[in-house]
């Protein structure tokens, strides 16, 4: 039986590890030829033996451009490599807040006017945002630049979707909450008190429980598909209940 993404070219970032990493996985397991990209090829050993895995900086114009110039087509982009950077106002330099918006929203900008042509002339296409709750949905505490680039990534969306709609293209995002992965892991662990960091995030979902990458992985599925033709603009709030 065919997967719902069998036939699909879908080109994912951000791919190493934790939500990209689960996202390409159910791609494959979908029936999808999948491109994983990441700034690293250290966590492309264990990759599903069906993903091609390519080195990827999503900050540089040259290279966004040479990746989808390397395949006949593109049917699906997920925009999911990122950067937390944590701190208020007066934590965030100059050079955390330039990098925030660099990887987290330039990036965005980079990929999708690479992809863009080739989707509109087969007036196809889908595009999956990752963006957070921590946005314009809800704030978090020492979030500052990190919340508004995702705020940017909410925006662009939206902006993208209306503009393109009359070409077969559709523009979604995912926001999700706290999710259990590899660089949550690692600020748990830079933290003054680690256990008790933990304790405080698994606290803010009601659920009493971190996400889990491939729950993240599931809604990508769904608006990668033509099971979702009917979405556009959308964002999909995958956060265990903590922007209720």
């Amino acid at each position: 039986m065919a997967g719902r993404l069998a036939g699909k070219t879908c080109l994912v970032t951000g791919a190493g590890q934790g939500i990209g990493r689960a996202i390409v996985e159910a791609f494959v397991a979908e029936g999808a030829s999948v491109i994983a990209s990441d700034i690293s090829d250290a966590h492309f050993g264990d990759l599903p033996r069906e993903a091609m895995a390519e080195r990827l900086d999503v900050t540089d114009a040259a290279a966004a451009s040479a990746i989808v110039e390397r395949h006949a087509r593109i049917d699906v982009l997920v925009n999911c490599a990122g950067y937390v950077a944590v701190g208020d106002i007066l934590e965030c330099d100059a050079a955390d807040f330039a990098r925030s918006l660099r990887i987290n929203v330039e990036s965005i900008y980079l990929m999708i006017r690479a992809v863009l042509p080739g989707m509109r002339a087969r007036r196809s296409g889908a595009i999956v945002n990752i963006a957070s709750v921590v946005s314009t949905t809800m704030a978090a505490r020492r979030r500052f630049v990190y919340s508004a680039t995702k705020g940017a990534v909410l925006a662009m969306t939206r902006s993208i979707a209306l503009d393109f709609v009359g070409d077969g293209i559709r523009c979604n995002s995912i926001s999700p909450g706290t999710v259990d992965t590899p660089s949550l892991a690692e600020r748990i662990g830079t933290s003054a008190e680690p256990e008790r960091t933990r304790a405080e995030m698994i606290a803010r979902q009601p659920m009493g429980r971190l996400g889990q990458p491939r729950e993240i992985a599931a809604a990508a599925v769904l608006l990668a598909s033509d099971e979702s033709a009917f979405m556009t603009g959308a964002d999909v709030v995958v956060d265990g209940g903590c922007a209720l």
